[in-house]
């Protein structure tokens, strides 16, 4: 019988996928980390700027209907994760799960967490800065988009403390998913859609991405806006990344390891998942084993060669 292939791996495999990549990005050295971080956060500048750029021309649309003006910023946005995840960058975002999800599966030391963070961190924030500060010296930065710069800016310190780490977790649970549904499809189309979907609605809904507001909160300072850098740091990026660090590490990584991992009791898929799924392979796989070829069938001995 014909394997039968799919384009999209199953949740148990896929976490396993996940799980793997984490393992890989622990073993790579500071330089390596820090490069493809750096990569990622001149890659959110691009998408950040092409909704700002896009969105700050519509403020009749914005006057008189937000919500049409809220669905193009954000169907535009996702085009930095899309490059992003589908050329090996290094987001703090996604990182804060894959990493502490190989922890949890013995494939990665613990020490790997406050190591790929604090680089990946780093790394987001000067790509993104230097974007920032690139689009403000080549005057891009001014006009309408200014406007939206401003606004985004002064929006995103306009909460207290605990209510921004709440829209840290929900924003990061939703950009996992994204790391999650692009390294379940095979094809490039669903790696597409799989990003998209995820990625749009936590910028619709409003949720708080550090990444994204290391490269928009500059932009806005830059512009002008009435915030300061230590409201920037207090009000939004200490509570954001703690957020999304609870998201990444608490909410998926270690939830998916109680669903398909050792925080869960379940082992390792002994067979390929990639045209099922199933939680109980390693007993169905026991039952395979028991099954024996029939003994009471012997070759006849009186056949003999022709002469």
């Amino acid at each position: 019988m014909p394997e039968v292939m799919s384009l999209v791996k199953g949740p148990k495999e896929a976490y396993e996928a996940f799980v793997d990549k984490g393992a890989e990005l622990a073993r790579k050295p500071v330089l390596k980390v820090f490069h493809q971080s750096f990569y990622a956060g001149c890659y959110i500048g691009f998408g950040g700027m092409l909704s700002m750029v896009v969105a700050g021309g519509m403020p009749e649309v914005g006057a008189t209907n937000p919500g049409a003006r809220t669905f193009v910023f954000a169907a535009l946005f996702p085009v930095n994760l899309m490059i992003i995840l589908l050329t090996g960058g290094v987001l703090f975002t996604g990182a804060s799960a894959i990493v502490p999800a190989a922890v949890y599966e013995g494939k990665a030391p613990w020490w790997a967490i406050p190591r790929v963070f604090a680089i990946s961190w780093l790394g987001n924030m000067s790509g993104a800065l230097m974007f920032a500060l690139l689009l403000q010296y080549c005057d891009m930065n001014e006009g309408l988009t200014a406007d939206l710069a401003r606004q985004v800016a002064a929006k995103k310190v306009a909460k207290d403390f605990f209510k921004t780490f709440i829209k840290g977790i929900g924003c990061n649970w939703l950009v996992c998913m994204a790391v999650f549904l692009c390294g379940q499809a095979q094809d490039m189309t669903g790696k597409f859609l799989g990003i998209w979907f995820p990625i749009s609605c936590f910028v619709a809904i409003g949720f708080e991405h550090i990444p994204a507001n290391m490269f928009m909160i500059p932009l806005g300072l830059l512009a002008g806006a009435d915030v300061s850098v230590g409201e920037m740091i207090i009000l939004n990026f200490i509570p954001v990344t703690l957020g999304n660090a609870f998201a990444g590490s608490i909410v998926v990584a270690l939830g998916y390891s109680y669903a398909f991992g050792r925080a869960g009791g379940n082992h390792k898929s002994p067979l390929p998942v990639s045209r099922c799924s199933d939680e109980n392979l390693p007993q169905a796989a026991t039952v395979v084993k028991d099954i024996e070829a029939p003994k009471d069938i012997e070759a006849p001995k009186d056949i003999e060669a022709p002469k």
